[in-house]
């Protein structure tokens, strides 16, 4: 695995769904002039965590059996639910493909992807730095 592509793709969707929710927070000082970004971030940050995911499918085979593959689910799994919570925010919030304001479902929504976010990064970390794995130094 010289190159694997997932930690060159996973950038845009963590970019895209980390601006959404600081416009979206944002949005409750400034208004439609913040919250206005979110809905085309979160739909940008979906839309490039479909092959972000495939390419990390792809390359889990390569990923060694045992603490290095456990850590690999998990790290699927907080990226699960952030996608969810992030495809779950957008469609709740669309009026005929227009965002409408965040309210309190949405900005709770916002909370539980943003940490499924950081933890789900935590454990793609782990995997690099802790295991090597996407590295020549793979234990």
């Amino acid at each position: 695995m010289r190159h694997p592509l997932h930690p060159a793709v996973v950038h845009f969707p963590v970019a895209c769904w980390s601006l959404a929710v600081v416009a979206d927070f944002t949005g409750l000082w400034f208004g439609e002039a913040a919250w206005s970004w979110s809905g085309g971030l979160l739909a940008t940050g979906c839309a490039m965590a479909v092959p972000a995911m495939l390419a990390g499918m792809v390359e889990l085979p390569r990923v060694p059996e045992g603490a290095p593959m456990t850590v690999a689910w998990l790290h699927m799994g907080a990226m699960l639910t952030a996608f969810m919570a992030f495809a779950v925010r957008l469609l709740l919030r669309l009026d005929h493909l227009q965002p409408l304001a965040p309210d309190t479902v949405s900005l709770l929504l916002d909370g539980v992807g943003i940490i499924a976010l950081g933890v789900g990064g935590w454990f793609g970390g782990r995997l690099v730095y802790g295991y090597g794995v996407g590295s020549d130094r793979a234990e």
